[in-house]
């Protein structure tokens, strides 16, 4: 049995928004975050929980498509 604790739910994408500009957010499995193009943040996804504040968001670098 796979160990869901720290694996985030892909579908979960059809029912979130980003915070601030509520555009549909991108999933990074590689980094774990998800991805808010129109603000260029990232948030940080931990234990398979994405944490959705402005305080944890990583500022995407310029032109960066993920």
């Amino acid at each position: 049995m796979p160990d869901r604790s720290s694996s985030f739910d892909p579908k979960l994408l059809e029912i979130l928004v980003a915070p601030g500009t509520h555009a549909p957010l991108r999933y990074d499995a590689g980094r774990q975050e998800l991805i808010d193009d129109k603000a260029g943040l990232a948030y940080p996804i931990r234990d398979g929980i994405p944490i959705m504040l402005a305080d944890e968001a990583r500022v995407l670098e310029s032109g960066s498509n993920g």
